[in-house]
């Protein structure tokens, strides 16, 4: 059995073209036994009336209506949560991942592969997407010290004992591409091709891809912290050099007045770095506070054919 989960956020238009071309590629050439899965991140298009139609009209598309908008990463644990197929695909639903190389991606499977990723061959998103893509994943896997590739997103295909582990993860932030690289497994690329979208713009702004970057960033690793040391260390070390290049100056008398700029600039200098360092330390409290409350990471407001 193979089952396809889809986040839906502002893809109304395009919805009715996914299940059909999805049906069509998959009844055609791998298999009978499928299940669709639309997870309904409380789009504002109202989505789940289409949805709804769609799956009282194919039993095997089914329907999970979120209570709210969590986002993207947490419709997809919604989806994983419920799907049965020993092999799972993620994609999007604005057809920019197409139906048809999902083909592809099972072929690839035979290969005794548990995680395949598809790799966009050549990205026919926006400028400002691509762009913003490419620093996320930059910065994402300097800072959490993995190999990071921006050509790869959500879509691929994975094995259910790799779907079950991602689901058995507690993290409170939630976010596939890094969720499904740490569970391990034998994993694998291949290039497939990549759609202009057809309807409507990203829902992804600067605010949102740099909270997501934070959140993500923090949940996955502890290396900011880190820095900040050897920051303070690279200052106390500057520091000290200074201290005794000007104790010199002032045993050979070439010092008359303390300059003012200067400790100015040093009180300015080191009080900024403080409350930085302050910050980014109520940023993990404040992650572990939310994990301590441990509330659930999506709540499920309607399903239909599950």
């Amino acid at each position: 059995m193979i089952s396809i989960v889809i986040p839906v956020y502002m893809g109304k238009d395009s919805l009715v073209e996914l299940y059909q071309r999805l049906r069509d590629t998959i009844e055609n050439k791998l298999a009978e036994d499928f299940e669709i899965l639309f997870v309904n991140d409380q789009c504002p298009q109202n989505s789940w009336e289409l949805i709804s139609k769609i799956a009282q009209s194919d039993n095997r598309v089914k329907g999970i209506n979120l209570s709210r908008n969590f986002g993207q990463h947490y419709a997809i644990s919604a989806g994983l949560e419920s799907c049965k197929g020993e092999w799972v695909v993620v994609m999007d639903c604005d057809l920019q991942d197409q139906p048809e190389e999902i083909v592809k991606l099972f072929e690839k499977t035979k290969e005794n592969y548990q995680i395949i990723f598809a790799k966009r061959e050549a990205r026919k998103d926006t400028f400002f997407k691509r762009i913003s893509s490419k620093v996320f994943y930059s910065l994402f896997g300097y800072l959490t010290e993995t190999k990071q590739d921006s050509s790869i997103a959500n879509f691929g295909i994975y094995h259910r004992k790799a779907i079950d582990a991602v689901v058995n993860m507690k993290d409170q932030i939630r976010y596939f591409p890094a969720m499904i690289q740490w569970v391990g497994f034998s994993k694998t690329s291949i290039m497939v091709e990549h759609s202009e979208r057809k309807h409507g713009e990203t829902s992804y702004s600067w605010n949102k891809l740099i909270k997501l970057a934070l959140n993500t960033i923090i949940s996955f690793s502890d290396k900011p912290l880190r820095l900040t040391i050897k920051l303070g260390l690279v200052i106390s070390l500057i520091s000290s050099l200074l201290g005794i290049y000007t104790l010199i100056r002032y045993i050979a008398g070439s010092i008359e007045v303390v300059g003012y700029t200067s400790l100015i600039l040093s009180i300015w200098f080191l009080c900024g770095l403080i409350i930085m360092i302050l910050g980014m330390l109520g940023l993990y409290l404040g992650k572990a506070f939310e994990k301590v409350k441990d509330r659930p990471i999506f709540i499920v407001k309607d399903t239909i054919n599950i």
